[in-house]
């Protein structure tokens, strides 16, 4: 029987799949700028509360930012990481001309 020792083929990715992969990196490229632009600001936080004792809140409230990145991380890893994988699996298809470019 010809091929019966072939290593077995996945199945074509559907055009859902592709469209999920896209959008879960999509996601996880907005978290991750948006935990950038949190960190930053909470920089400028501090530095303002260093600057002037009477605002004091803005020190508060950069350790609220702290605390939303930190929250964000695992998010971001349950949301990159499939992501990737699923980008990844499809370029593979797509070199390999299973699925149209």
């Amino acid at each position: 029987m010809p091929g019966a020792y072939a290593p077995p083929q996945a199945p074509a990715v559907s055009a859902g799949y592709r469209r999920w992969a896209g959008v879960l990196l999509g996601l996880a490229i907005i978290i991750a700028v948006l935990m950038v632009v949190a960190f930053v600001v909470s920089i400028v936080l501090l530095a303002l509360a260093d600057a002037d004792t009477r605002n004091a809140a803005y020190g508060y409230l950069a350790i609220v930012l702290w605390v939303g990145i930190a929250a964000a991380i695992p998010v971001l890893l349950a949301v990159a990481i499939p992501g990737v994988a699923m980008r990844r699996r499809v370029r593979q298809q797509r070199r390999a001309g299973i699925i149209p470019s």
